[in-house]
């Protein structure tokens, strides 16, 4: 008797962007248009932002890193500035710190939350402090009560890295509609994308013709010809190809956000009790009002009796036909930070965290199964 050969389970990726037909048609109208770099469809792009935020100035950029920097030099934050952020995050968080001149003054992550510990963040306050950049992991918020009540204490700017969290809410009020400046990313794996690019929120039309000109070499136009450069600025702005793409997911946000709180919940469902737990595997902390579910994150209980190695653990999931992801490497333990001073044991938490981090696939397209097939994946290395 001949033996039907099992079906292989089509490969789950770690992410994937959802991108209707009509985005598709419209970015073949911005392409026939013959006005392709930044013009018409970013003005509405920035329009429709400023519009979800309740009416505060939007500019847009090539990049999530572009509106951080940006956001620091609008502050004004230099050479001698220090600007307290959090070593579990992205590398461009610090980097951006650094490219302005100014210094990055790590804190340690409280375990739950694995943002900032707004504990610990007063203390490490000096005379040269003139910002605060909080990072909401993976699309939680840190506490913005707390934040800006330790802001406003001592006269500190914010510049919040948002990058993760379009769309996440605290106490009922959407990030980005208050606060001081709000930095969002639009790359391909987060919950609105415009294939590169970002956004920044600021405070008045004084910062947002300021991020302009940084957005442009410094530039001013006068009347049909004049132009003037008194502020040396770049190049990062966002084209009209990349804006009309973001125009188009815009409207779906909510949707987007709303099936990743139901996956989300699942996986809380599926793991509760389950193999992976029992064996110490932390799951994030499950806050349904205000998160927007960028990320899935479990924390392998690295060293323990029975744990792999997170290389064995990923390339387990990869056997089985599920992607997955690191976020992120404490970023203190780069070399490019360890030869300013930082290294092992400096911030623990950071440091269990990021050993023992894997992101699993969520995104809008997948299903219940996707969910229970991951979850069934990760039990059986435990």
């Amino acid at each position: 008797m001949t033996q039907t050969p099992a079906v292989q389970a089509e490969f789950l990726p770690f992410t994937r962007p959802e991108i209707d037909e009509e985005t598709i048609a419209g970015v073949a109208e911005v392409l026939r248009s013959g006005w392709i770099t930044t013009g018409p469809q970013n003005q509405r792009f920035e329009a429709a932002l400023s519009e979800r935020f309740g009416g505060r100035p939007v500019r847009t950029f090539n990049s999530g890193t572009a509106t951080l920097e940006i956001g620091l030099r609008v502050a004004g934050i230099g050479p001698g500035d220090e600007v307290i952020t959090t070593p579990l995050t992205w590398v461009a968080t610090s980097n951006v710190i650094i490219a302005v001149g100014a210094t990055p003054i790590f804190v340690d992550v409280d375990p739950k939350t694995r943002n900032i510990d707004l504990d610990l963040l007063e203390a490490a306050i000096t005379p040269r402090t003139r910002a605060l950049m909080p990072v909401h992991l993976a699309g939680l918020p840190t506490d913005m009560d707390r934040l800006y009540a330790i802001a406003e204490r001592h006269g500190l700017r914010v510049v919040e890295d948002a990058a993760q969290a379009l769309g996440a809410r605290w106490n009922g009020r959407e990030i980005g509609s208050f606060g001081d400046m709000i930095s969002f990313s639009f790359h391909p794996n987060k919950n609105l994308t415009s294939i590169e690019g970002g956004a920044l929120v600021l405070n008045n039309a004084e910062e947002a013709r300021l991020a302009e000109k940084y957005r442009l070499q410094g530039v001013t136009r006068t009347g049909i010809d004049g132009m003037d450069v008194d502020v040396l600025g770049g190049k990062f702005n966002l084209t009209d190809v990349a804006a009309r793409v973001g125009l188009g997911q815009l409207p779906h946000l909510d949707r987007f956000n709303a099936r990743r709180r139901v996956l989300a919940q699942r996986y809380f469902d599926r793991f509760k009790d389950g193999a992976a737990v029992r064996a110490g595997v932390a799951l994030p902390l499950a806050d349904f009002d205000n998160s927007n579910w960028h990320m899935f994150q479990i924390v392998l209980p690295i060293g323990e009796a029975g744990c792999p190695t997170r290389p064995d653990f990923m390339m387990a999931m990869k056997e089985s036909g599920i992607g997955t992801s690191v976020h992120y490497p404490p970023v203190h333990l780069f070399t490019l930070y360890r030869q300013r001073g930082f290294g092992e044991g400096m911030f623990p938490h950071t440091e269990r965290i990021g050993a023992g981090t894997v992101s699993l696939p969520l995104f809008t397209a997948m299903t219940d199964a996707d969910v229970d097939r991951v979850v069934a994946a990760v039990d059986a290395q435990f």
